[in-house]
Order: C-alpha cells, then sequence, then structure tokens
C-alpha cells in the first residue's frame, strides 16, 4: 500500500473526539454545513471566517471538547496549506512569468486560431483530460485555469462554457484513471489489476467527460453568465518586450511538469520498487513541487529572457504572482480544517457503520458508500480509500474484469456532488469569481454529472463483460 494510502486510512480509522450517537453526528453535520452557506450568503461573511465558525458549531453540536475541534480545524487546515498551498504559489508564479513575458498570449492566440467557434470547448477538454492525466486536480487547476480565463476573455465565450470542460477533464482523471492516488489506493485495496482497471477507466472516463464537459457547459453557461474574473486572468503583456516567447517553447515549460509527474508514475509502475535508485530519482524530480519549481527556473530561460527581463525584475515579479492568491490560500486551507472537524468527529466512521447492513449489489454498494462519505467528509481521497476497504472483501470471487469495475464504481461515488465542505469547492469559487450559489449550480452539479453518468456505466459494463 502506499504512503498515501496508509496516512488516509489512519487519519480515517482513528478514534473519534466525540462519543455522539450516529443522529446527533447527522444533527451536527447539517447544522454546521448551515452555518456556513447562511453566513456566506445572507451575512456576506467572508469564507474563511464562514468555515472557521462552522467547523466550531459542528463540534460543539456533536458534543466534542473545543479544544480538540480547535486543535483538529487548525491541523486540516495546515495540511492542506501544505499540501497545495506551495503547489498553488508556484503556479502562480509560473501564471505571472507567462503573462508578463508574453507567452500566454502566444498559447492563447495559437488556440483561438486553431480551435475556433463550437470546437473550443472540445479542444479545452482534450487539453485538460491529457494534462489532468498525472496531475493532482490542484496542480491541474493551477495551470489550465489561467489560460482557460483568458481564452473566455479574448474570444469572447462564456465562462461557463469554457470553464466546465476544462474542470471536467481535470475531475474525470482525477477519480477514475491511474496513477492518481485515489484510483491506486483503491486498486492497492481491493486488489485489482492495474492494467484492466487502467483500460477500462479510459473507456468510462471518456463520454463520462463528453456529457460533463461541453455538453452540460451549454446549460451551465446559462445558469450562470458571469465574466471571467479581472483580478485572476494574467493580463497581456506589455508592448515594450523585445519579443514574444515562441509557441512551442512555451508549451514545453508549461507542460514540463505534466512530463515530469507521468514519467514518475510510469516509473512506479514498471519498475514497483521504492528501494530502487531509479525509482527513487524519479520519485524526487516527479513530485509536484519540484515538478512545478523546475517549470519556473524553466521559465526564466524560455518565457523572461527571450522577453528581455533582467535580474532585477525578477524578484517584482515573483511578488506580483504570489500577491493575489492570499485570500485563495486561506479559504481552501479552512476547507481542509472543516473536512478535518467532520473526519475527527467520527462522521465516515458512522456511514461505514450505517452502511454495513445495506443489502445491495457490490459495485452499487461501492458508488453509494463513496457518495455517502464523499457528501460527508467533502475528500474525494478519504471516501475512496474508506468505501474501497468496506467493499474489498465482496471482490473475493470476482473475475479480474468486475474487480477492477468495482475500483470505478468507488471512484465514481468519491466524485459526487461538491460542497461546502471541499477544498476544491472554494478552489474553483475564487478562480473563477463565482458565488456560492453559482458554485453549486455549476461546479457541484458537474461532479454530480460525472459520478452519476461514470456509476451508470460501470454498471452497464458489468452487465456487458
Amino acid at each position: 500500500m502506499t504512503r498515501l494510502s496508509v496516512e488516509m486510512l489512519a487519519a480515517d480509522t482513528a478514534a473519534p473526539i466525540t462519543s455522539a450517537g450516529h443522529a446527533r453526528l447527522g444533527v451536527a453535520v447539517l447544522a454546521g454545513i448551515a452555518v456556513i452557506v447562511l453566513l456566506i450568503t445572507r451575512f456576506k461573511l467572508h469564507a474563511f471566517l464562514s468555515l472557521t465558525l462552522g467547523s466550531l458549531a459542528l463540534g460543539a453540536i456533536a458534543g466534542a471538547p473545543l479544544d480538540k475541534v480547535i486543535a483538529g480545524f487548525t491541523g486540516g487546515l495546515g495540511a492542506t496549506v501544505a499540501g497545495v498551498g506551495v503547489l498553488i504559489a508556484l503556479g502562480a508564479i509560473l501564471g505571472r512569468m507567462l503573462a508578463d513575458s508574453g507567452g500566454a498570449d502566444q498559447v492563447v492566440d495559437t488556440i483561438l486560431a486553431r480551435a475556433g467557434g463550437r470546437r473550443m470547448p472540445w479542444a479545452v477538454v482534450l487539453i485538460a483530460a491529457v494534462i489532468g492525466l498525472p496531475l493532482f486536480f490542484e496542480v491541474g487547476v493551477v495551470l489550465l485555469i489561467p489560460v482557460v480565463l483568458m481564452v473566455a476573455q479574448r474570444g469572447h465565450y462564456p465562462l461557463m462554457r469554457i470553464g466546465i470542460p476544462a474542470l471536467a477533464g481535470l475531475s474525470v482523471m482525477h477519480g477514475l484513471v491511474p496513477p492518481h492516488p485515489g484510483p491506486l489506493v483503491a486498486i492497492d485495496a481491493i486488489r485489482a489489476d492495474l492494467g484492466v482497471t487502467l483500460a477500462l477507466g479510459v473507456l468510462v472516463a471518456i463520454p463520462t467527460v463528453i456529457v460533463a464537459g461541453p455538453l452540460f457547459s451549454r446549460y451551465a453557461a446559462r445558469w450562470v453568465d458571469v465574466p471571467a474574473p479581472e483580478r485572476m486572468i494574467p493580463q497581456r503583456a506589455s508592448d515594450d518586450l523585445r519579443t514574444r516567447p515562441g509557441f512551442v517553447p512555451t508549451l514545453v515549460t508549461v507542460l514540463l511538469p505534466v512530463v515530469l509527474m507521468l514519467s514518475k508514475a510510469l516509473v512506479d509502475i514498471v519498475v514497483d520498487d521504492p528501494a530502487h535508485h531509479v525509482q527513487r530519482v524519479f520519485d524526487v524530480v516527479g513530485s509536484p513541487l519540484i515538478a512545478l519549481l523546475a517549470a519556473v527556473l524553466l521559465g526564466i530561460f524560455t518565457l523572461l529572457r527571450p522577453a528581455g527581463f533582467g535580474k532585477e525584475r525578477l524578484t517584482p515579479l515573483v511578488e506580483k504572482g504570489i500577491a493575489p492568491i492570499a485570500g485563495i490560500l486561506l479559504i481552501v486551507g479552512a476547507g481542509g480544517g472543516f473536512k478535518q472537524t467532520l473526519i475527527d468527529t467520527g462522521v465516515g466512521r458512522m456511514i461505514l457503520d450505517v452502511s454495513r447492513d445495506w443489502n445491495i449489489p457490490a459495485l452499487l454498494l461501492g458508488w453509494l458508500i463513496a457518495v455517502a462519505i464523499r457528501l460527508a467528509t467533502g475528500s474525494a481521497t478519504v471516501a475512496t480509500v474508506s468505501a474501497s476497504g468496506l467493499v474489498a472483501p465482496l471482490a473475493a470471487g470476482m473475475t479480474t474484469t468486475h474487480t477492477a469495475l468495482l475500483v470505478l464504481a468507488v471512484g465514481a461515488g468519491s466524485l459526487f456532488f461538491s460542497h461546502v465542505n471541499d477544498a476544491g469547492f472554494w478552489l474553483v469559487k475564487e478562480y473563477f469569481g463565482l458565488n456560492v450559489g453559482q458554485t453549486v449550480k455549476t461546479w457541484s452539479v458537474m461532479e454530480t454529472i460525472i459520478s452519476v453518468v461514470a456509476g451508470g456505466l460501470v454498471l452497464l459494463l458489468s452487465l456487458a463483460l
């Protein structure tokens, strides 16, 4: 089992900090979520403060000691920021380099020239799926969404018409296709065949991403018609640049993290020996931190130097890139803190206990358990780890194909209806400049479509194979 899966299992199976029964925990969850939504929508309180107060309310109603609630919340906040904060910062720096050097202009202008009109959403979903294959969802958002915002603004497309396909491509890869952590953990727990799961995962992912991306984006653009937020759009480079970076060097810089992380995943599969020196090297160079840092360093030579940037302009550029993301980091971190409060109070364990007596087919059971844990904790990875561990004994008599389908059923359920307890919800909200209601109508509905369509396809395949 991977280190990530061990850590997630340890976090999910730790003793709850309260002895509240299932009914009281259910009331506490509903109350905590209601407090967050009410404070944000009715009283216009900042999301960071609302998430903090909602976590305290949940813990108090569940009867947990407030000192442990506070410790869990701050621990979850710190872990989330530690996990994605540096990645968001490096991505923001890379985005600023792309913008100020003119590299982003080159990419956007080339895309608009090659894939205009009705083909644009399809081009975006394809790019997102390819980029999202080896990337964590948060890294994919950081790399791709600034470019999506620029395409929407300059091509005069409705923001959701372009944004939803990008998010769908990233999310489907994250939940269904190894080498993402969730599917890998489920494969390990259920003892499925990696190659079969990968093949079936791609087979399920293609129609799922089409339905949830380009097709659903037509309706999302009607429901939520908002402009791309100016504060998140890399501005067009100034006219005093020496020259603009070429399309190929710019693309190489942007795709370098993708290549490094994909290489790590392939080496992990082929070598499969943590002590082997080749795997140890790729574990370092293919980590998200090193991969993004390498792209930033490469960008100095491929983006900034051709544009005539000297050493004295590098520090101001970095400061300009980091400044706009402070609020995003706090909100995303608080979302992680709220998720940890849910886990600490025993909500995930409650869902597992309740679901043990459900007498339904294994594939549907795996999907439903993952859905319930996802709704309660907000974490797709926690939902995948918990649900796959629970249904793993059911895979004993299954064929290789159906074992792989059980993994995909759990992965599909783990994506269901992202809402206020999911750090990804707040990341999408801030990047697209949406309010809570608009985020639910677009991002949350899109996630639900992915979960339902993928789950339905898995069930159909189980009947045909």
